[in-house]
């Protein structure tokens, strides 16, 4: 570990202050009355100990690192290691018109349903596209060591956010998205949306690899773009896992071939598919995607200049402390 001072230039202080305290020393006697004896006593006690110099370089001692702690002593670059769960995870999302219907539609008090065919939550109740954006907000808080980002799709993907840290930059353009951003694309294009999020995650995966997640949420089946069940082959050879939520998916939809195929397929490749019919599952599948996605990776924190004159203070205060408590015993006390 590297040690540097700040101010080197007060070292001058410590010759100086050792020699006035030698001279102190010197010159400061305790008065006593005595009788000698030497001539009684065998030369081998004529030499003082040196155990009663003790106070004397303890108090030296202290002077000179009450000196290094005025240098400013600093430690210039502290490198921690701080181990923690990561991913790198895009959400895609779906924002074709249907998203706009009313979330669990049952349990939802509606007036007038014949009248209305797209129902915001202004109007009539809660819409799919309002309990999901609920759902991906309590996610993407949860994940506090994720990179996430964010696609939307229709007839088209596009790019929300790239992955970031910054999840309240991410959460402001989430609480920004609604139906109304590509209101004239009508089509479910989902293999561009997963096309468009795998090659988010590749431009931005850097030197050191992290765990890579793409999530899904739509209400519709794949009837434009790129086919979903060959985007997903080209992942599985990359080694990212992907998850889709059903987002209040009717049954007629369930059972067609198309939408077998591209949940079987998101199994057969380690996903999950998560049916969320009402709010409570919307919410439990999010949840079950964290459960799910653990991932690990080590950062680094570094700390310009970290101070460390504490260490010599303490040192210090106490070594004149013991030099101190030590005169006071009459063993230590000089006579000479």
């Amino acid at each position: 570990m590297e040690l540097i001072f700040l101010k080197p230039h007060l070292a001058w202080l410590i010759p100086v202050l050792v020699l006035l305290s030698l001279i102190w020393f010197k010159i400061k006697k305790t008065g006593y009355v005595a009788s000698t004896t030497l001539s009684l006593s065998p030369s081998a006690f004529l030499h003082p100990s040196l155990v009663r110099q003790l106070p004397r370089l303890l108090i030296t001692f202290s002077i000179i690192l009450l000196v290094l702690a005025a240098m400013q002593p600093v430690i210039p670059l502290a490198e921690q290691e701080v181990e923690s769960q990561g991913l790198d995870i895009a959400i895609v999302l779906d924002l074709s018109e249907s998203m706009q219907e009313l979330m669990d539609r049952e349990n939802q008090e509606i007036e007038q349903p014949e009248e209305i065919e797209m129902m915001t939550m202004t109007q009539q109740g809660i819409t799919r596209l309002m309990t999901t954006k609920d759902a991906l907000r309590d996610f993407i808080i949860g994940r506090r060591d994720d990179r996430i980002g964010m696609v939307v799709f229709a007839d088209n993907a596009y790019i929300v956010s790239p992955l970031t840290m910054d999840h309240d930059f991410l959460l402001h353009y989430l609480d920004m998205v609604d139906t109304n951003i590509l209101r004239n694309e009508r089509k479910t294009a989902i293999g561009n949306g997963i096309s468009l999020a795998n090659g988010l995650l590749l431009r931005q995966q850097g030197d050191e690899r992290r765990g890579q997640v793409i999530m899904v949420y739509t209400d519709g089946e794949h009837n434009h773009g790129m086919d979903p069940l060959e985007v997903l082959e080209q992942l599985y050879l990359s080694n990212v896992k992907v998850h889709l939520v059903g987002v209040d998916l009717e049954d007629r939809i369930k059972e067609r071939e198309n939408v077998k195929l591209l949940i079987n397929k998101i199994v057969d490749q380690g996903g999950n598919y998560f049916d969320a019919n009402t709010r409570d599952d919307m919410f439990l599948a999010s949840a079950g995607i964290d459960e799910l996605e653990k991932g690990r990776v080590v950062t680094r924190e570094y700390v310009q200049q970290v101070p460390v004159y504490q260490w010599f203070v303490i040192s210090g205060l106490i070594l004149i402390s013991l030099g101190l408590g030590l005169r006071a015993f009459p063993y230590f006390s000089n006579y000479s």
